[in-house]
């Protein structure tokens, strides 16, 4: 471990899910702009669809989502009304030979929903979009909610992969973070999804909890290799609890400091690895044969606000509250309180809340972040190839960025700028040296390591 370097690149930086990040959406984006944009989809366009259920029955204090907590369930049968309402609107705007690819359900959690409402939320979805032969339909899964119904509800609506949020283990680590899960209870999830055909099983770990240790993390990561999930998603806990106020629950002179924290990180990496796992981008692990590996090879690999993926939608449509969209024009977001969410799609179908226009040259920067985070290189050629004469500024900067480089964290390789391996735990600060917007906006982020 390089202390100086990890000194060094370790700042809060984005985790670059879009370009230009959330902090920087606007309200000149509203739903008339957003109409338009879905009007502008056609039939050489695939979509994707995230559906936002914002409800837990137990609040986390190590999560960063938006959610509330509720052990009602009348709040989530009137918020299903309007999501249902939004998405006959939003549908009917949406050209039937646009044609969707993934559906997926996260939140909060969505296995919270009834079956009979699981059911009639793809019934729906179904009924106002033009479906294809063999979509993904993944959802996020917490294993507190789940009963032989809703597997079976799940199974109904063709559910293609489970994912499942782990985190740790360890028991004194669950009571600091309010999560309580067992191994044994994971362990019944995958066997029962897997006796229901799902063919892709994902684990969510998290390191740099507080009491975490290298000891503790390491035996959470024996047990999940040991139920051999198609994926792991190793992530490090982001600390915002200047946004999410249940956070400052978590006493923070019981978080790792950014060595220990860098320990945890680089020897979970290593034990995924030793397992057969094949390293994805700074925080996914796949079997060789899984599709994220294949995107890898093939120079296909994605990243949005599911992470790293293998979805090449040309849309990503968001429905619910605080719901995130892509279309090729731009983002939106909706309305994130889910009262006032909920009262603007009753008077009228939508609930944008916020979203940017792209330009040109947010494209161009968009595509080099983009491929410094999925591929930890960027072909100048090919980037003037796409983008012509634009390409140019972003090309000097690479250039100047690896000739000034005194510590080894870029080279240039002919004409590919690339990251070395010493600089892969560092490419979120490599890529926000391409960020034309950090610095001027509001937003403070997490530590890039």
């Amino acid at each position: 471990m390089n202390t100086e370097l990890l000194r060094k690149y370790s700042g809060a930086v984005p985790r670059y899910t879009s370009y230009p990040t959330a902090p920087h959406f606007h309200e000149g984006i509203d739903n008339g702009t957003y109409r338009r944009w879905l009007g502008e989809l056609g039939h050489r366009n695939r979509i994707s669809l995230y559906l936002h259920i914002p409800y837990c029955d137990r609040l986390c204090w190590f999560c960063a989502c938006h959610t509330k907590h509720t052990l009602k369930y009348e709040p989530i049968a009137v918020y299903l009304e309007a999501l249902r309402r939004e998405i006959e609107a939003v549908g009917s705007l949406v050209s039937p030979d646009a044609v969707v690819s993934a559906v997926h359900f996260g939140g909060g959690s969505p296995t919270m929903l009834r079956p009979e409402d699981m059911v009639g939320l793809m019934d729906c979805l179904r009924r106002h979009f033009t479906f294809g032969l063999a979509p993904e339909i993944s959802v996020e899964m917490d294993p507190n909610d789940l009963d032989e119904s809703r597997y079976d509800a799940l199974a109904v609506i063709g559910m293609t992969r489970a994912s499942l949020g782990v985190q740790d283990f360890d028991d004194k680590v669950q009571k600091t973070i309010n999560r309580i899960q067992t191994f044994e209870q994971t362990e019944s999830v995958v066997d029962a999804v897997r006796a229901r055909g799902v063919h892709s099983v994902n684990c969510d770990i998290l390191y740099g909890l507080p009491f975490q240790t290298c000891e503790t993390l390491q035996q959470t990561v024996d047990q999940i290799i040991s139920l051999d999930p198609d994926r792991i998603a190793l992530f490090g806990y982001a600390h915002v609890p200047w946004m999410k106020k249940h956070q400052s629950l978590i006493p923070e002179e019981a978080l790792p400091d950014i060595a220990e924290r860098y320990r945890q990180m680089t020897m979970a990496a290593e034990m995924l690895g030793k397992a057969g796992y094949r390293a994805i981008g700074i925080d996914h692990f796949a079997k060789p044969a899984d599709t994220l590996s294949r995107a890898v090879e093939t120079g296909e690999l994605r990243r949005n606000f599911q992470g790293y993926t293998t979805d090449t939608a040309d849309a990503l449509i968001g429905l619910g509250a605080s719901a995130i969209g892509r279309l090729p024009q731009g983002y939106v977001q909706n309305m994130v309180a889910t009262g006032e969410y909920q009262r603007m799609v009753g008077e009228g179908g939508f609930a944008v809340l916020k979203g940017i226009e792209l330009s040109d040259e947010d494209h161009l920067r968009s595509y080099v972040i983009e491929r410094l985070m999925c591929d930890f290189s960027l072909d100048l050629g090919d980037l003037k190839r796409r983008f012509g004469k634009a390409s140019h500024s972003v090309s000097m900067e690479a250039q100047l960025f690896a000739g000034g480089d005194r510590d080894g964290v870029v080279r240039m390789d002919g004409d590919v700028f690339a990251v070395t391996e010493a600089g892969k735990p560092f490419v979120r600060h490599i890529a926000a040296t391409f960020d034309a917007y950090l610095g001027s906006g509001r937003g403070r982020h997490s530590v890039a390591v």
